[in-house]
């Protein structure tokens, strides 16, 4: 009979890849709160999915139908002194930028609470759907006299504006996902019955054959960097992706396949 070890590590997320797609699953019940040691398998399954040449979509969820996230484990942070508190928000803040920027698109499925550091992760998706009636969203951080650490305040104030984004974060007030998709938060909603089943046919929608794989990456990628620079240097940079796109295969398949009138197949290369 097999024993557990004491170097053994329990798994905290799941990762399979599925027509394309990796499927990212935070697994630590009943609330999927993220300690150290899940930051770091979430850390290497978004690693994996980038340098897999079949995953071209990236697709984040938690286990159960209860909880997507509801953020950092509270007792593991209360146990710690302030400089590992620290360094455990900047592994967090580095991990999620390295989900923003990996140049594969990256869909959030919010099957139920997405609650402070929770919602910090969504955020650093590029499309977030939610599951209707799931949960409550927000960041409530506040109430725990400490304010949301791994980007929840720069990336929510980019979405919803700097007054909106300061009035939800110092009220800690959770809200739905109706009002969370007005605000932009969340783009759209899907039912409850059958959810991670839409979802995986909504994201197959973005790997070949039925679209241009390095395309959509770039896409990302001019969006994600040139939001942060100048608008002419932004320009430089979305010049220099179409031209590789222009390169590609892909784009010769879309150009013919427009030109004849029929359906583009491709192929990701």
């Amino acid at each position: 009979m097999a024993t557990t070890t004491a170097t053994e590590t329990k798994t905290l997320v799941n990762y399979r890849v599925e027509d394309g797609i990796a499927v990212i699953e935070l697994c630590d019940p009943p609330a999927n709160t993220y300690t150290y040691e899940m930051n770091r398998q979430l850390d290497e399954c978004i690693l994996k999915a980038r340098m897999d040449n079949d995953v071209y979509v990236l697709l984040l969820t938690g286990a159960g139908d209860k909880f997507f996230s509801a953020g950092a484990n509270i007792k593991m942070l209360s146990s710690v002194d302030p400089t590992f508190k620290y360094y455990f928000c900047l592994h967090a803040n580095e991990m999620l930028l390295r989900l923003e920027h990996t140049p594969k698109l990256v869909i959030a499925a919010i099957n139920g609470h997405c609650v402070g550091g929770g919602l910090e992760i969504a955020m650093a998706a590029d499309i977030r759907i939610a599951r209707r009636d799931a949960g409550k969203i927000g960041l409530p951080e506040i109430n725990l006299g400490v304010l949301p650490g791994t980007g929840g305040t720069q990336r929510l104030s980019r979405m919803v504006g700097k007054s909106k984004a300061i009035e939800l974060m110092v009220t800690g007030n959770t809200f739905t996902f109706e009002e969370a998709k007005e605000m932009g938060i969340v783009n759209d909603i899907y039912e409850r019955d059958n959810f991670m089943e839409n979802i995986m046919e909504y994201a197959r929608q973005f790997t070949p054959p039925n679209k241009a794989a390095k395309a959509v990456g770039n896409i990302k990628r001019s969006v994600q960097t040139g939001w942060e620079i100048p608008m002419e240097s932004a320009l430089a940079v979305e010049r220099e992706l179409q031209q590789r796109l222009f390169a590609s295969d892909d784009a010769k398949e879309g150009l013919a396949a427009y030109v004849d009138k029929r359906p583009a197949t491709f192929k990701a290369k």
